[in-house]
C-alpha cells in the first residue's frame, strides 16, 4: 500500500530583495544562538528564536510574515488519482492525506526573498566529507556491491586534499575548448573515441579513484548517506532536492569528463549530452544501445531502447499508443512550463537553499523534479527490484548514460541563465561557499567549491548549438470552467485517497495590481509528503504488463489537475522508514489569473 501525508499552501514570493531589519534584541539573539552551536559536539542547530525570524533565512529561503487585513479566499485544489477496474492487487490508489496543523494559517503570508545580495545572517555552507568517516550506506539488500565509500588506493595514507583550481584564462592554449556534442548528432570517429575512452576506465583497478566503479560509487556517496554533513554526522549529505544539485552535478561530470580525455590522451575529448528536450534526441541515444559496446548498460528497460519514444513526464507507465507529433508537442510543452513559466525563479529553477544543519531534501527545482526523475526512472529496468541502474540513486551512475542525461541538465542550467536578466544564480555565500570532493583526472584529491564552478568558459566547455524548439511552446490558455469546485466535505485526515479529493487552499492575496503581479510570483508548496511501501517497482510492473495483456487501462498516479506541474519522485531509502519526499513547489500565477480571467467572461 501506498501511503502519504503532506501539508498545502499558497506563498507569494517577491522577485526583488526585501531586507529584513535586524533589530538590538534580534542581533542580542543571533549572538545567543551563535553560541548555541557546536560544531565540535557535532549538535544539530537549535531552530532560531521567534525574533529571528524576520532577519533569518531558513530552510525555505523566505521570511514568512502574516498579512493581518489580507482579504484570502479558499481555492480549491483537486488531487485525484484514476485507475481501471482491476487492478491485480497493485493499489496505487491507497494515498493517506494528512494536512498538517497551521497550513491554513501559513497560507496566509508574504514570503520574500533574502538571497539576492548579502548572504545569511548565519554562515553555513555545506562542506565536503571526511572520507574516513564512510559508513554504510542507505542501499538496498540485494545490492551487488553495498560500498559507496569513495576510495584511495589500498594501504596507502589518505591523499592530500587540494583546492580546484580552474584552468586559467592565460593557458588558454594549453587547455583547449572542449565543444559537448548532442548525443544523436556524432559521428563514427567520435564514438569510437568515446568507447575507447569508457573502457580503458572500466579496466581500471577498482581501487583506483578514477576506475568506472569508483567514479559511480562518488554519486552513491553523496546521494545514499555514505557520509555525515561535516559537524553534523547525525544528517545524511544529500545533493539532490536543493541549490547543491546544479552545481554538483557539473562539477562532477567536469572530473568524469577530464578522466576520460586523460585516458585517451586528448585533452579536447568532450563527453556527449543527451538532447531530449529536442524532438530528433526525444529516444535512447544509439550510440548507446549496442550490447557489445562500453557504453551499455544491461540493467535497462527492453521496451525503451530505440526508436521508443519517450515522456519527459513519464510517470511509470507509457501512453497507449500517443502518437509521435502529439508526444513531442507535450515534451516540448513540459520543456516551456520547467525552462521558462514554472521557473520565474531561482528557487522554483534551482532547488531551495541547504545550509549545514539543515535536514536534507528542502525541495527541489523545476527541471531537477521533471524532466531529471522521470528519464532516470524511464532508463532503469523495471524489472529490477528497485528500477536499477538508472532508475535508484545508489546505482544510477553505473550507466554510461548517466553522464549524457546529466550533460542536459547541466547545458539547461547555462540555457535557463540566458532566457531572461532575471535568471541569475545564487548570491548567498552559503551557496558559493559550499564544498565537495572529487578526484581529478591525476587521481588527486580536490577540493571544489560551488563558486569554481559558475561559467562553462572558465572551465573550458560548451555545448553543441543545436536550438531550443521549447521556447514557443506555451501551453494554450486555460479554459473556463466556471466557479472551484467545493472542497470534500466529510474527509477525516489522515485518509486512504480512493476518491477524488478536494482541499481548500487560502489565496495570500486575491487582488493585485499589475506591479505587484510583475515583482511577486505565486506559489503552491506541497510538504510533508510520506510513501510507504517504496519499494514496490517489481509488482507494479508486473501488473502492469498483465493489465496490457488483457486490454485493461494501466492506472495513472496521483497528480495534481491545475496543470501547473507534475510531482514526480524516485526513490532511494531503503532503512525501512516511510520515504518521505521533498517539498514540491509550483508556480500558479498564470494558472490563477487565467482561470479567474476566463470566469469573468
Amino acid at each position: 500500500m501506498r501511503s502519504l501525508s503532506l501539508s498545502l499552501s499558497l506563498y507569494i514570493y517577491h522577485h526583488t530583495s526585501i531586507p529584513a531589519p535586524c533589530t538590538p534584541q534580534c542581533r542580542q539573539d543571533r549572538e545567543a544562538y551563535m553560541d548555541s552551536t557546536n560544531v565540535a559536539s557535532a549538535a544539530p542547530r537549535p531552530r532560531a528564536p521567534c525574533s529571528l525570524q524576520a532577519a533569518l533565512v531558513r530552510r525555505a529561503a523566505v521570511v514568512r510574515t502574516t498579512t493581518k487585513n489580507a482579504t484570502t479566499r479558499p481555492r480549491s485544489l483537486r488531487l485525484s488519482c484514476k485507475a481501471g477496474d482491476d487492478d491485480d492487487g497493485v493499489d496505487r490508489r491507497d494515498v493517506l492525506l494528512g494536512l498538517m496543523a497551521g497550513a491554513g494559517a501559513a497560507a496566509a503570508g508574504i514570503a520574500s526573498n533574502n538571497t539576492h545580495g548579502s548572504s545569511s545572517a548565519l554562515a553555513a555552507p555545506v562542506q565536503a566529507p571526511d572520507l574516513q568517516a564512510c559508513r554504510t550506506p542507505d542501499v538496498p539488500a540485494t545490492a551487488a556491491d553495498p560500498s559507496c565509500c569513495m576510495t584511495y588506493r589500498a594501504g596507502l595514507a589518505p591523499p592530500a586534499i587540494i583546492d580546484f583550481q580552474p584552468p586559467r584564462a592565460s593557458s588558454s592554449s594549453s587547455s583547449p575548448l572542449r565543444v559537448r556534442p548532442a548525443a544523436h548528432l556524432v559521428d563514427s570517429a567520435y564514438v569510437a573515441k568515446y568507447e575507447r575512452a569508457v573502457a580503458l576506465m572500466r579496466e581500471l583497478p577498482d581501487d583506483d579513484p578514477r576506475s568506472f566503479a569508483q567514479q559511480a560509487h562518488v554519486h552513491c556517496a553523496y546521494c545514499n548517506g555514505a557520509y555525515g554533513q561535516a559537524g553534523f554526522p547525525d544528517l545524511d549529505l544529500q545533493i539532490h532536492n536543493c541549490w547543491l544539485f546544479f552545481p554538483w552535478h557539473r562539477l562532477y561530470v567536469y572530473f568524469h569528463e577530464r578522466i576520460l580525455g586523460k585516458l585517451i590522451g586528448d585533452d579536447s575529448f568532450a563527453l556527449p549530452f543527451w538532447n531530449w528536450d529536442a524532438p530528433g534526441g526525444m529516444t535512447l541515444p544509439a550510440i548507446y544501445s549496442s550490447a557489445s559496446s562500453p557504453l551499455y548498460d544491461e540493467r535497462r528497460n527492453t521496451a525503451h531502447q530505440p526508436p521508443s519514444f519517450l515522456g519527459l513526464d513519464f510517470s511509470d507507465t507509457d501512453p497507449d499508443d500517443m502518437p509521435r507529433d502529439l508526444q513531442v508537442d507535450q515534451n516540448l510543452k513540459v520543456m516551456y512550463r520547467q525552462m521558462i513559466s514554472g521557473a520565474k525563479r531561482r528557487e522554483l529553477f534551482m532547488g531551495q537553499p541547504y545550509r549545514a544543519g539543515d535536514a536534507a531534501d528542502p525541495g527541489a527545482g523545476t527541471v531537477e523534479n521533471v524532466p531529471h526523475g522521470p528519464l532516470h526512472v524511464w532508463v532503469g529496468d523495471p524489472t529490477q527490484p528497485n528500477g536499477e541502474d538508472m532508475g535508484n540513486f545508489y546505482s544510477a551512475a553505473r550507466d554510461p548514460v548517466f553522464f549524457a542525461h546529466h550533460g542536459n541538465i547541466d547545458r539547461l542550467w547555462h540555457v535557463w541563465r540566458g532566457l531572461s536578466p532575471r535568471n541569475t544564480d545564487f548570491a548567498d555565500a552559503d551557496w558559493l561557499d559550499a564544498s565537495f570532493h572529487f578526484y581529478d583526472e591525476e587521481a588527486r584529491l580536490v577540493r571544489a567549491r560551488v563558486r569554481d564552478c559558475l561559467d562553462p568558459a572558465a572551465l573550458r566547455y560548451a555545448y553543441q548549438d543545436v536550438g531550443l524548439p521549447w521556447l514557443d511552446a506555451r501551453p494554450a490558455r486555460t479554459a473556463g470552467a466556471g466557479a472551484p469546485a467545493p472542497a470534500t466535505d466529510g474527509v477525516v485526515f489522515p485518509a486512504r485517497l480512493d476518491r477524488t479529493v478536494r482541499v481548500a487552499v487560502a489565496r495570500p492575496r486575491v487582488s493585485r495590481s499589475q506591479e505587484e503581479k510583475d515583482e511577486e510570483e505565486e506559489v503552491l508548496v506541497v510538504d510533508g509528503i510520506q510513501v510507504a511501501d517504496h519499494l514496490r517497482r517489481r509488482k507494479e510492473e508486473e501488473a502492469r504488463r498483465s493489465r496490457r495483456r488483457r486490454g485493461l487501462a494501466s492506472p495513472t498516479c496521483w497528480t495534481i489537475s491545475e496543470l501547473t506541474g507534475t510531482l514526480r519522485s524516485w526513490c532511494r531509502s531503503f532503512r525501512g522508514a516511510p520515504a518521505t519526499w521533498s517539498p514540491w513547489t509550483a508556480s500558479v500565477s498564470r494558472t490563477l489569473s487565467e482561470s479567474s480571467a476566463a470566469r469573468a467572461r
